[in-house]
């Protein structure tokens, strides 16, 4: 909805007139503002912009998420942080993150529907509060939005590169550079459209690397992502010639060890909170049987 600022409300500033316009509360307010669902003149600006006469304030103030018909399930996972805005969860290997295929149980989203009281409704009812994703055999920290105000600013953190992703991986392979980027596009592979592939008509995917441990056939590597796209640090390491131990799909067909899926855990996660703009940032310790591996090597 939009509304013109009249000459009562020159001067005003932004978050005190939308307040007012719209009935909200100075602080979810806000939250709008920053997150861009409130402007003034068609622009993202401060909280504290002055207003002129005839300036317009727009307001696209996210619906409340309509009820899920996704059946909430008692499955285990950490919750690392919670607020009313967001949540960190740790997610154990194996699990998948939403529904797909027809499948509408036993999914990180029906855990998160029985543990959380609110989930941001911006996906859908299949995906609600998922920001970003982790594969199925892929562990480590995942950001959960509780409302659409919190999901937007966190979209925008992610797609603007604000917010930081660390990953640590195992490879097959020793590389002889200590660090590096992979610059290279990615898409689904034209074989198996179940796979990504790196093909140049593919959208932008940016992973830097570094060794942190070399091993007689392997080596620890931490991985930070510039962008997120499916499967990228798998299809990325698989370019390097440095598959992920234990991933049957980018991997080698035949894998030393016996494992549930690949070494791959995200160990940190940054950002800005939504609603305070306060940087947080969250760390995981590797899982056990991404600590035995290592232990064998």
């Amino acid at each position: 909805m939009d509304y013109i600022v009249d000459s009562e409300h020159q001067n005003n500033r932004l978050d005190v007139f939308a307040a007012s316009a719209t009935g909200l509360t100075r602080s979810h307010v806000k939250t709008l503002i920053e997150s861009g669902a409130i402007t003034l003149n068609g622009k993202t600006v401060k909280c504290g912009a002055a207003l002129k006469e005839g300036d317009v304030v727009r307001a696209e103030i996210p619906a409340e998420p309509a009820p899920s018909a996704l059946k909430p399930e008692d499955i285990p996972f950490k919750i690392v942080y919670e607020d009313g805005d967001l949540a960190v969860i740790d997610k154990p290997r194996g699990l998948t993150v939403h529904p797909a295929g027809g499948r509408n149980t036993g999914t990180l989203v029906n855990a998160l529907l029985y543990r959380l009281n609110a989930l941001s409704g911006i996906n859908g009812e299949i995906r609600p509060g998922i920001v970003h994703r982790l594969d199925k055999m892929t562990s480590g920290l995942m950001v959960v939005a509780k409302t659409d105000a919190a999901h937007l600013s966190l979209s925008r953190q992610i797609a603007a590169k604000s917010a930081e992703r660390v990953y640590r991986g195992i490879v097959e392979g020793v590389p002889k550079e200590d660090a590096g980027t992979v610059d290279q596009p990615l898409g689904r592979d034209e074989r198996d459209r179940k796979k990504i592939a790196v093909r140049y008509d593919g959208r932008r995917a940016v992973t830097h690397w570094r060794v942190l441990k070399r091993f007689k056939q392997n080596a620890l590597v931490e991985f930070r992502l510039e962008t997120g796209r499916t499967h990228q640090i798998r299809v990325h390491s698989r370019f390097l010639g440095y598959p992920i131990t234990g991933d049957k799909e980018y991997g080698f067909k035949k894998q030393r060890f016996s494992l549930p899926g690949q070494m791959l855990h995200a160990v940190r996660l940054s950002f800005d909170h939504p609603a305070t703009g306060k940087r947080m940032t969250f760390e995981s310790g590797l899982p056990e049987d991404f600590l035995a591996v290592l232990k064998k090597l």
